[in-house]
């Protein structure tokens, strides 16, 4: 897929091409996905890495320091430290990264937002109840 320094992160899970999960996911370290997770995918240490092969999918936000990705993923994607889209890589949602690489052939239904890694990483939305940060305070005003 994509070359480069890498920093080597140990895969200490995998979900595969014949699994299914349901519900959100949290983990450390290293994530490969050959299979479909639906629901929330997040890493809970710095360095940890998400890698979603050609036959993976996600249904749901990601939240991870670093994600390379040559599948799917069908929600927002958070990625604090660096993103790797492949050339099969599909994300129907918006993309907020720190460092990104993009091969010919990748997707991205969505905006493409950069955020500096000294901004902090944003939260899950079922997490803001109902609160959209991107909103200003006078959204609101013209709606009675």
């Amino acid at each position: 897929m994509l070359g480069g320094n890498r920093k080597s992160t140990h895969m200490d899970t995998l979900v595969g091409h014949n699994t299914r999960v349901t519900g959100d996911f949290e983990f450390e370290s290293g994530l490969h996905v050959d299979g479909f997770i639906k629901g929330n995918v997040s890493a809970t240490e710095t360095g940890s890495r998400l890698s979603i092969s050609e036959r993976g999918c996600i249904e749901g936000e990601v939240h991870v320091p670093v994600l390379v990705l040559n599948g799917t993923v069908r929600g927002d994607v958070y990625v604090s430290e660096s993103l790797e889209l492949g050339a099969k890589a599909r994300v129907e949602g918006d993309v907020y990264y720190n460092v990104i690489r993009m091969e010919a052939g990748a997707t991205v239904n969505g905006k493409l937002v950069h955020k500096p890694a000294d901004s902090p990483m944003l939260a899950l939305n079922h997490d803001q109840e109902g609160k959209n940060p991107d909103a200003s305070a006078n959204d609101d005003a013209g709606e009675h």
